[in-house]
């Protein structure tokens, strides 16, 4: 049986989660090592707070990202199981008519009998 489209959605958040984890971490990385470079304590104070930046912002978008992905597979879980507690109603009703119309049926045929028979 395939994966349901939620599972999906899921895992594939979860790998983009990652992979925007490891680019802030790595545009962090990089304003660190120009940190370790800079000669003067206000240039290396500048770039130390460029980097917790870059990561502050990198982890906020990954956050928005894997909510934004959470709501749309709760909600295409929430369409299907509506989908099929319709499709399950409808069958009864379904059921329910055909089973009228057999028992009419049966009803009509047992009234031509009778008239039959009395004749």
């Amino acid at each position: 049986m395939p994966a349901s489209l939620d599972t999906i959605i899921r895992q594939l958040s979860k790998q983009q989660h990652r992979s925007l984890m490891a680019a802030a971490k790595e545009g962090r990385d990089h304003y660190l090592a120009l940190a370790a470079r800079a000669k003067d304590a206000p240039g290396k104070a500048r770039f130390k707070a460029m980097a917790k930046h870059a990561m502050d912002e990198g982890a906020a978008a990954a956050r928005r990202l894997q909510m934004s992905a959470d709501n749309t597979a709760d909600s295409y879980a929430r369409t299907m199981r509506r989908l099929g507690e319709e499709a399950e109603a409808e069958a009864v009703k379904m059921s329910e008519k055909v089973k009228a119309k057999e028992e009419a049926k049966a009803a009509k045929l047992e009234t031509k009998a009778r008239k039959a028979k009395a004749t």
